[in-house]
């Protein structure tokens, strides 16, 4: 989530760069980069860099950097929300619209098509050692982000002590996401006020008149993509109501839409802790089966969700077939996942220049960044104990609720196969895609022993 520490503006188009594009070039080149969006946010952002700053000059440098950062500050996946919102600076609300969706559209049908043959093969063998080499993989991505995050966004003393506080209070008192999320929000911002130099923010620099406020500009955008939000909520709650998986399962990615600050390792331990023990739509395991799906396909990794969907409503289809209540969840999913990202663009992006120099704004983020840290912390942890060990038991102490595993029922193949996995990553630093592709290797051989 944390982005390069610049103001929040979009400066004039330098001189020499080139007339905007045609909407048909536009449309092509969003659709090469969403069928070759691989390797998680870091990678997606370098690939939009390479092909619209670098190559194409659609853009200039400054231009780009405001608008990341700008991304970094909004709930929700910020390499999609920034091919929206150049697409948008380029060619108004279709622009954004079209280069929204198509970063999206590639990656989402992969998803949906492993996501259903998944479903249909969950009960044979071969498919999970398969997933027992793709959960150790994942184990080792999701270390390297935890470390590479807490690297870049753990600058100061109180953001470590941020980090350390919503770790401890996911892992040692479970408390909700969007708790922690909002506690560290409220806590920068104070801190912001009186103190920004414990949170590293710089001064704003930035002088002149304030641009007018784009009211009308934001309101149309917040009631039509509202709208557009909810409108499959109205139809279920009409049709099937509110008792049904699919409310379910659009009330709940809804509702983590609006928190999914640091993109998808942030939200999943919290997403699985629902997903399994709150609603019992899929077992511990396949959540880490889903992050692999997500992790070797283009798009968003914040589309994971599409596989928990497509599971929940597959396994309890009614009035449905099984294959055609997957289709509909994994399609209620995607929806109400995305259609937030493009309100928060069209309502937000007018607004750039006075946010940038809000400072108490800028410290909450930056809290909020900090505290995510602790957050994948704790889906380390979560991951480790569920890949490793075949029983995980949860028990409360009081105010402190601890998951203990059952030393009995560790895995030596899943340790085996993580101690590769982690060697690769971090000794020869291989590619995730390749990581995945050994690993899986590796679980079918020890599975076939």
């Amino acid at each position: 989530m944390a982005g390069p520490d610049v103001s929040l503006t979009f400066p004039a188009a330098a001189p020499q760069a080139p007339a905007q594009p045609a909407f048909s070039e536009l449309l092509r080149v969003f659709a090469r980069i969403g069928l070759l969006s691989f390797g998680g946010p870091a990678g997606q952002i370098a690939l939009m860099h390479r092909e619209l700053v670098e190559e194409r000059c659609w853009v200039v440098e400054e231009d780009y950097l405001h608008a990341l950062n700008f991304c970094h500050l909004l709930p929700g996946p910020e390499a999609q929300q920034l091919a929206t919102l150049v697409g948008w600076r380029l060619h108004g609300w279709r622009g954004g619209l079209a280069a929204g969706l198509l970063f999206v559209i590639p990656g989402a049908a992969i998803i949906l098509a492993l996501s259903v043959l998944y479903a249909l093969a969950a009960n044979l063998g071969w498919v999970a050692a398969l997933f027992l080499g793709v959960k150790a993989a994942v184990l080792a991505i999701v270390v390297q982000a935890l470390l590479r995050i807490a690297g870049r966004a753990l600058d100061t003393g109180v953001k470590r002590a941020l980090a350390a506080a919503a770790f401890g209070g996911l892992f040692l008192f479970g408390l909700p996401f969007p708790v922690i999320v909002l506690g560290a929000l409220a806590v920068g911002m104070a801190i912001a006020r009186t103190r920004p130099d414990l949170l590293a923010l710089k001064p704003t620099t930035r002088a002149g008149t304030l641009p007018a406020r784009p009211w009308r500009t934001t309101i149309t955008a917040v009631l039509v993509w509202g709208a557009i939000w909810a409108a499959p909520m109205v139809l279920i709650a009409a049709t099937l109501g509110r008792g049904h998986v699919l409310w379910e399962i659009g009330a709940f990615f809804s509702q983590l839409a609006v928190v999914t600050f640091g993109g998808a390792y942030a939200v999943l331990a919290y997403m699985a802790q629902e997903a399994v023990q709150g609603f019992g739509w899929l077992e511990a395991g396949e959540m880490a089966d889903g992050l692999g799906l997500a992790e070797t396909t283009p798009g968003p990794l914040i589309l994971v969700t599409q596989f928990v969907g497509t599971l929940a409503a597959f396994r309890a289809p009614e009035p449905f077939t099984p294959l055609v209540a997957g289709l509909l969840g994994a399609g209620l999913t995607t929806w109400v996942t995305f259609a937030p990202c493009f309100l928060w663009i069209f309502a937000l992006a007018p607004w750039i220049d006075r946010m940038g120099r809000a400072v108490w704004l800028k410290g909450g983020l930056a809290a909020v960044t900090a505290a995510v840290v602790g957050v994948i912390a704790n889906l380390t942890a979560w991951f480790a104990l569920h890949v490793l060990f075949g029983v995980v038991e949860d028990a409360r102490y009081g105010p402190l609720k601890l998951s203990w595993p059952d030393l009995a029922s560790f895995d030596w193949r899943a340790g085996v196969l993580a101690a590769l996995a982690l060697g690769l990553a971090f000794g020869a630093k291989w590619s995730v895609l390749r990581l995945l592709t050994v690993c899986a290797a590796g679980g079918l051989l020890l599975g076939a022993l």
